[in-house]
Order: structure tokens, then sequence, then C-alpha cells
């Protein structure tokens, strides 16, 4: 008996093409992007400028190190929430007006946006850094 010689086994190729075309497919139709969100905040319109009482504007001043100064006083990350609480219990008219630095870190500006947005505090002014 004459030995036989083993010929490997091909893959046949011919149908690669449609098979990466559909699962290219498959997964571009069932992969889902995140969308960056950002600040949640309403603007008014153009032009519209209202007369405030200065009774009811809380100054919140945010300085390039990240230091905070609520009306007038230093106050901590941690505790903008609670003390802008307490102050809208006292003036349900109250605005904050939010300034920062220039070089303040976007971190810092956004913590303490999220500590005003926790509180509750619905009227929020974001003021020029001029």
């Amino acid at each position: 008996m004459a030995k036989r010689r083993f010929k490997g086994g091909e893959i046949p190729t011919a149908s690669m093409a449609d098979i990466a075309f559909l699962l290219l497919i498959f997964f571009l139709v069932t992969t889902t992007i995140d969308m960056d969100k950002g600040l949640g905040i309403v603007l008014p319109a153009e032009g519209e400028e209202l007369e405030i009482k200065k009774i009811n504007i809380l100054n919140c001043l945010i300085n390039s190190q990240g230091n905070i100064l609520l009306g007038g006083e230093p106050i901590a990350i941690k505790d903008v929430n609670r003390e802008v609480r307490r102050r809208l219990a006292e003036n349900d008219k109250l605005i904050i007006s939010v300034k920062a630095h220039e070089k303040t870190k976007y971190g810092d500006y956004v913590a303490v946006i999220d500590q005003l947005k926790r509180a509750n505090a619905t009227r929020i002014s974001i003021a020029d850094t001029d």
C-alpha cells in the first residue's frame, strides 16, 4: 500500500467579506454612544433684563484655588448645599449669582453648581468674569 500524503484542509474564504460586512452592520446598529450632558441650565431670552433687589441676591465667588465665598463668608464646597438650603428657607426669592475667576478649575466650578442643584436652587445666575 502506498502512503497517502495528507493535504491540509482549506478554509473557504468566499463568504468572508459578507460575514465581515454583516458583523460591521450589527455592531453599528446595536452600539449606543453616550452623549455628554454638560450643565443643565436654562438661559433667558436675549435682551431680557430684570431689576432685582440686592436682598434677593446671594453672591457665590470661586477663586483660582477653588476657595469659595458665599455671601462674603468663606465656606467649604461640601457645606454649600446646607447653607444655600438654609438661606432659601429664609428667602424663597433668592437668586444665587455664581462668579468664578478665569483660572478656576472646571471641576471646582461644576462641584459648586452641583451643590446648588442639590440644595434645590432653581434660580442660578452665571456672572461674567470681567
